[in-house]
């Protein structure tokens, strides 16, 4: 069996690879970052008889993801994992910034999910897990962009497993919410994202997601399944202001 997963370099993406390792054929790993693709390359053959390619590209260039699906259809599970956040004000932070999460968090992934959506249902087989957030469900000033995309890549997994289900199809899709994780996202967003109590490692988060790979919903921690039940109850206005409030304080505390 093949997996394909994106922004595989670091944080989420680098632990599932890690963990789906002793379970694949073959890997595709595609993220920016060559020299980094090359390190997980080098760790992961060290230890496991697997044939792993790395593909260094900005797939938030829409021809990049069709040249990655073109190279490697044959994919039996496919992690659309690439995204980074943002941090400010909206009518603050760079535009240019805000496009290109744009262009990763959802037209990247909407891009391989449509293509390799079509590909395994010619097949009958297959499973696309889309890595979206907690920040998904909930209203974000201060990383308005950021949970807007994450939103969008809630609503449209949901959508297209009800679409599936209609279908009868084999074809199977997931959703992963996970909530703060130590990863470089805060170095990226200009936010220190580490919550006590709450925050957890991208190294439980895979170990968690590939236990759970059958189910659509794959929330890792108790305390972010009670978050997402929250989010139906508390009105987006209640939940907008505790979150600009939680935002506030960690931007300032990550300028100290």
């Amino acid at each position: 069996m093949k997996i394909l997963i994106t922004g595989a370099s670091s944080g989420i993406g680098r632990s599932i690879a890690l963990k789906a390792a002793s379970r694949y054929d073959e890997m595709v790993l595609a993220a920016r970052d060559k020299a980094r693709l090359e390190e997980l390359k080098e760790e992961i053959t060290a230890e496991y008889p697997v044939k792993v390619e790395i593909v260094a590209a900005d797939l938030s260039k829409q021809e990049n993801c069709v040249k990655l699906f073109e190279a490697h259809k044959d994919v039996h599970l496919l992690v659309n994992n690439a995204g980074f956040g943002d941090t400010g004000s909206f009518d603050e932070t760079s535009l240019e910034k805000d496009t290109m999460m744009i262009r990763t968090n959802i037209i990247a992934m909407h891009t391989l999910m449509k293509l390799y959506l079509g590909e395994m249902k010619k097949r009958n087989k297959g499973q696309i897990l889309n890595t979206a957030s907690m920040a998904g469900y909930f209203p974000g000033p201060l990383m308005a962009t950021y949970y807007a995309t994450k939103a969008y890549v809630v609503s449209i997994t949901q959508a297209v497993r009800e679409e599936l289900r209609r279908e009868g199809s084999d074809v199977k899709i997931s959703i992963l919410c996970p909530g703060p994780v130590k990863t470089n996202f805060g170095k990226t967003a200009n936010v220190d994202f580490h919550f006590k109590g709450f925050s957890t490692t991208s190294g439980y988060i895979a170990d968690y997601t590939m236990k759970h790979l059958k189910q659509f919903y794959i929330i890792p921690r108790i305390e972010m399944k009670a978050a997402k039940i929250l989010s139906k109850i508390i009105p987006a206005e209640i939940s907008a202001r505790i979150l600009y409030s939680v935002h506030n304080n960690k931007v300032k505390n990550n300028s100290k």
